[in-house]
């Protein structure tokens, strides 16, 4: 792995992060600690999550705050930003990773297990950023990174509601960045490829999967977390600070 870069002005900076006890999120967490920021996450795998903060505590010396937490309960959501903010200091970047591409045939969805993909994979996004704009506007300006998706460009089956779900962030995305933009609060939206988590490596890639990679990426090598957090990176710091209303896709040229 490349040695990732350093942006001083991150440093101290308050950062909350869903999703961010495991997968690309425990990368993101991981990125943002050694950039000396002050991580506040949200996560329902505990055990992964409080060793991630061990590990963390010990490589950096300073430990990320883990608040436990379903991301459906959206006063639970809004109770650990606000738990962040008091620990750190107000929030002014916020990282809306969380999601859950479980697989589901179209004949066997329900209203209900729509709704539930909605809570999980869209609704989260919107009431976080919604909890942060205040202190942002505060700190004199902030970022927000949404998650897409590259899987709804492609045309995947099998999952439609996270596939709707993920082609909504980017419209989720351009619109709070205009509402957003005259506190100098830019709001992107991060589109990973086909990431190579513990969870995708032991559910979905498959022989057949690898191949299908290696036909859609420009670049053969495997898209991993740290790449996504790199990008993280560069989205939140002030490197990027006339970026906004933009989607950044990282997936090695599938899409």
């Amino acid at each position: 792995m490349t040695r990732p870069a350093i942006y001083p002005d991150l440093a101290d900076r308050t950062v909350f992060v869903t999703g961010g006890g495991s997968g690309i999120g425990a990368a993101l967490t991981e990125a943002f600690v050694a950039q000396g920021a002050r991580v506040g996450f949200v996560d329902i795998a505990e055990a992964e999550s409080r060793a991630l903060v061990e590990r963390l505590e010990a490589a950096h010396g300073r430990a990320p705050l883990f608040v436990p937490c379903d991301i459906r309960d959206v006063p639970a959501l809004q109770a650990a930003v606000a738990a962040t903010a008091d620990a750190f200091g107000d929030v002014t970047v916020l990282l809306n990773n969380a999601a859950n591409d479980q697989r589901h045939a179209p004949e066997t969805v329900t209203p209900e297990y729509w709704d539930d993909r909605m809570a999980i994979n869209q609704r989260p996004m919107f009431f976080t950023a919604q909890a942060v704009r205040p202190m942002m506007a505060r700190a004199g300006g902030g970022s927000i990174v949404n998650f897409g998706s590259i899987s709804w460009k492609l045309g995947q089956g099998g999952m439609p509601a996270y596939t709707m779900a993920k082609a909504s962030v980017h419209g989720l995305t351009r619109g709070l960045a205009r509402d957003f933009g005259r506190d100098r609060i830019r709001v992107n939206t991060l589109l990973p490829g086909w990431v190579m988590t513990e969870r995708q490596l032991k559910l979905w890639v498959t022989p057949e999967a690898e191949k299908e990679i290696e036909a859609g990426q420009c670049i053969p090598d495997r898209l991993m977390p740290h790449d996504i957090a790199e990008m993280a990176l560069f989205l939140a710091s002030d490197a990027a600070k006339m970026c906004t209303a933009q989607e950044f896709t990282v997936d090695g040229g599938w899409s």
